[in-house]
């Protein structure tokens, strides 16, 4: 298992790391700053063409500790990717150490449930999801890669999501074409953030995943893809509908 502690161990491996980025449906997406590096990626409709067409790689090998520690502090910023995410994403953030440790905060809404869900440290109400399940990825490509690639996907902000656990948990490691998000005024944004995780990667998709892909962003074609996953700015607020 690779230990991964903040500062320069985890910065040092996550800058060795992934090239190009992504960018560009209506209002009710969840946007993200773009991080350094990161380039513009387009309509996100346009960009699924851009990801090649492959079956799934058996799963063996898998395991989350392929992935690094849960969670490193790879921006060294000496809080880990869990409470970085929580505090972007929550409203309402209460510290347990003033800064960092995150001890409670609201999810309004969750976006995979479409309803608020209060957070409280130790119970489990709310997720960190992976958009881009880690079982996923290394069904399509991240087994190939080496430490530190992995590292930067399990703990990259564009991939990350505050969610409500109860959705959340009938998820596992579905791709487009087994899950979506119960409410239906989030799948755009799920979606786009999927294409843009997996073209900066450079992760195939199955050839039904990508007709999923194309299905759910045919009916919001000018959804654009995230550019970046700043962990310190809050996402667009969306609507439930």
């Amino acid at each position: 298992m690779l230990r991964l502690r903040g500062g320069a161990a985890a910065a040092a491996l996550v800058v060795l790391v992934v090239g190009a980025g992504a960018t560009g449906c209506k209002k009710d997406a969840v946007g993200s700053a773009e991080p350094q590096g990161t380039t513009a990626g387009g309509a996100a409709l346009a960009a699924v063409d851009s990801l090649a067409v492959k079956g799934r790689a058996p799963k063996t090998g898998y395991s989350r500790e392929r992935f690094g520690t849960a969670w490193a502090d790879t921006d060294a910023n000496r809080c880990d990717t869990r409470d970085d995410i929580l505090k972007r994403d929550l409203k309402d953030v209460k510290f347990s150490d003033g800064k960092c440790r995150v001890s409670g905060g609201v999810l309004d809404p969750d976006p995979y449930g479409g309803k608020e869900v209060t957070f409280v440290r130790g119970r489990s109400l709310v997720d960190i999801d992976h958009l881009v399940a880690l079982s996923d990825a290394w069904q399509t490509g991240a087994k190939y890669w080496d430490a530190s690639k992995r590292i930067a996907l399990a703990n990259d902000p564009l991939n990350l999501r505050a969610v409500g656990a109860s959705a959340n948990r009938s998820k596992g490691d579905g791709d487009t074409a087994t899950w979506l998000p119960p409410n239906k005024a989030y799948r755009c944004t799920y979606v786009a953030a999927q294409v843009a995780v997996k073209k900066k990667y450079g992760l195939w998709v199955t050839g039904a995943e990508k007709a999923a892909m194309k299905k759910v962003l045919s009916g919001c074609p000018g959804q654009e893809l995230p550019s970046g996953g700043n962990p310190t700015k809050a996402p667009e607020r969306f609507h439930a509908k």
